[in-house]
């Protein structure tokens, strides 16, 4: 990968900035590789490696969100009824993740697909007369999408046992538990994944200056955007002027969002949410839970606190992941500053945070409780999961940090915490970012091919042909074409080598 300081070839003038070395900037510079191959594109990260923050894969639970499992994107109804179609949309999502993951691979992106993707079963489990209810409801619900096709139930104590060995070992045999399972699910890793995408773009001419950190983004009278840039290592700053700017910085984009002053992003704010897992890697425990297994979020808790016990294949280890466990930090990034948030803070955002402080008590007590948590505490918690887990098997590491994405209800002018991603575009469509959290690695193709629809509506005609190639689902559903969907899901299988 090309990691510099200095200018090379065009990189004063390039046609795109991406800020930003993460799964989002990668999976945008391999698409503008697919639609416009002869643009200059520049990357500017402001660690010494891309893919450190959220990318990373200690960093997120590597599900490869697919709705398969995580049940706060199945949330019942007052009436008990259960609406498939949030899972529906994420899971379309993730299939155009695999098809352009997949057409990588057949272009030749080095290594195996094995590096950054494997097939993982995904579960959801839970407990409880209520509980055992709900999942009936939700099975019945997903098991009627054409998407969803082959997932599993049981309710049976002794076929759980056989799913779930280490989950069901020690547990009371009066408790009702149901669950379900899909063969279909993956545990990605977005590390390897997004350094992978960007060493192959280096190939097509794509420069990645690592230790630059972007400061200031300011349009000139032109529209063009004057990006300035500092090394890390001399303190030496550059400017670079450029056609388009995707800030996709993860925590770290809302502060230059901010700064580029654009009318678009007034009333946005941020609210940093730090997390935490226990972690084993002895061969016996992991040996015994070959899947990712989600459970309910207590009351009040965020989405990306929902309880889940994930096997993680990194880097041709396995390792057991509990938690999260939720913290707070001013922080944006996990190498932030702690005056991130207070920074963050403007005059028209200010009615929105002070909203959201208002209206999400049950949050803050939530997070009070978290942070009082003692590893006692926190251990009890897991033998919810794992009755006979044992304190001394398991460490506690620190994960990455996310921003959930506080915005003006243009309803009611009032602040509200949204759970999920946001893509900000401002400038006549010559600047965007990404805000938010979950699923977002997951649905990074997704949210970077709607990028390209919002801010080059009059290329998208004459890119169409290339990016169906690309993604052969382009402009229609899977869920509603039974033909397409089993050719793309034989041809993802093989490229992807997710047969087994």
């Amino acid at each position: 990968m090309t990691s510099e300081s200095g200018v090379v070839g065009d990189s004063a003038n390039p046609d795109v900035v991406l800020v930003g070395g993460g799964i989002m900037s990668a999976t945008l510079a391999a698409l503008f590789g697919v639609v416009a191959p002869h643009w200059n594109v520049t990357v500017f990260e402001s660690a010494a490696d891309v893919a450190g923050e959220s990318s990373d894969a200690w960093n997120n639970a590597g599900t490869g969100h697919a709705a398969l499992c995580e049940l706060n994107y199945t949330p019942a109804g007052p009436d008990g009824r259960v609406d498939p179609a949030k899972a529906v949309t994420i899971n379309e999502q993730f299939q155009v993740s695999r098809q352009f993951w997949s057409y990588l691979v057949r272009g030749g992106m080095t290594g195996s697909p094995k590096d950054f993707i494997t097939p993982v079963p995904h579960l959801s489990f839970v407990t409880g007369e209520e509980g055992r209810a709900y999942m009936r409801t939700r099975h019945a619900a997903l098991a009627a999408q054409p998407l969803f096709e082959g997932l599993e139930y049981t309710e049976d104590a002794a076929e759980l046992a056989d799913w779930l060995p280490l989950m069901m070992a020690g547990r009371d045999p009066g408790q009702i538990v149901a669950a379900t399972r899909s063969a279909a699910g993956t545990d990605v890793n977005f590390g390897a994944l997004t350094r992978l995408m960007l060493d192959d773009a280096a190939t097509r001419g794509v420069t990645v200056h690592c230790n630059q950190r972007v400061q200031k983004l300011q349009q000139d009278t032109d529209g063009r955007w004057v990006v300035t840039v500092r090394d890390a290592v001399t303190g030496e700053r550059r400017t670079v002027r450029t056609r388009f700017v995707f800030v996709g910085a993860g925590g770290g984009a809302l502060p230059l969002l901010q700064a580029a002053a654009i009318p678009e992003i007034r009333g946005f704010g941020g609210f940093p949410v730090s997390g935490q897992f226990l972690r084993t890697t002895s061969p016996e425990l992991v040996g015994r839970h070959q899947a990712k297994v989600y459970g309910q979020a207590a009351v009040g808790a965020p989405p990306m606190s929902v309880p889940h016990l994930d096997l993680r294949l990194i880097d041709g280890d396995h390792s057991l992941l509990f938690g999260p466990y939720a913290g707070f930090s001013p922080k944006f990034l996990k190498a932030g500053s702690m005056f991130d948030l207070p920074r963050s803070v403007r005059p028209n955002n200010l009615g929105s945070l002070l909203g959201v402080a208002r209206t999400e008590l049950a949050l803050t007590r939530y997070l009070i409780g978290e942070l009082m948590q003692s590893r006692s505490d926190r251990h009890a918690t897991l033998t919810d999961f794992v009755p006979e887990a044992q304190e001394h098997d398991w460490e506690m590491i620190t994960a990455g940090q996310r921003v959930q994405v506080i915005k003006r209800d243009p309803a009611t002018g009032r602040g509200v915490l949204q759970f999920g991603t946001e893509l900000v575009v401002g400038g006549g469509g010559s600047i965007a970012g990404l805000l938010g959290a979950s699923p977002g690695a997951s649905t990074a193709v997704s949210a970077m091919i709607t990028l390209l629809e919002q801010c080059f509506p009059d290329r998208i005609p004459a890119w169409r042909p290339a990016l169906q190639e690309a993604i052969p689902s382009y402009g229609r559903r899977l869920s509603e074409d039974a033909t397409l969907r089993a050719e793309v899901r034989a041809e993802t299988m093989q490229v992807l080598e997710l047969n087994g």
